[in-house]
């Protein structure tokens, strides 16, 4: 079964905390698929990740550019895996693919924004009904992540 992790935003931005996570998921030698809930996201998270800090390149694409398939972080609203990724993360909402075939799915989500949070709240119970091992994960003070289930 594939470990379902759920990111709860509560002190900073999508674009504040995904790059060090794919960071990390790149770190640990995984192909990464981001799944967000429309192309503008795709795209500003692509333009994102070229300038979220002046130490650190990401190398990633978004589905569509001509060798996006061999990049190990590939930007999509897509449901598909077209770079072979083992950690698939869903931001602003986007609905899952099957998530059997992932070692790792990682929801994130904005504890301000009602619809997020309701998407969240259903994902878990269909993720933990399938039998998937779910984590839930909520920001403290400082942005740091602590497990609260």
């Amino acid at each position: 079964m594939t470990d379902v992790l759920f990111y709860h935003l509560t002190e900073s931005t999508l674009e504040d905390a995904l790059p060090g996570l794919l960071e990390r998921s790149v770190q640990r030698g995984w192909r990464v698929v981001v799944q967000a809930g429309s192309d503008e996201r795709r795209d500003a998270l692509d333009a994102h990740l070229w300038t979220f800090r002046d130490d650190s390149f990401l190398a990633h694409g978004p589905d569509g550019e001509p060798h996006a398939a061999e990049q190990p972080i590939l930007l999509t609203t897509s449901i598909e895996n077209r770079n072979e990724a083992q950690v698939r993360f869903l931001v602003d909402g986007a609905n899952p693919p099957d998530l059997g075939p992932y070692e790792r799915a990682v929801f994130m989500f904005d504890g301000h924004d009602a619809a997020q949070l309701e998407a969240a709240r259903e994902h878990w119970k269909v993720t933990k009904a399938a039998g998937h091992t779910v984590t839930y994960w909520q920001q403290t003070s400082d942005r740091r992540w602590e497990r609260k289930a």
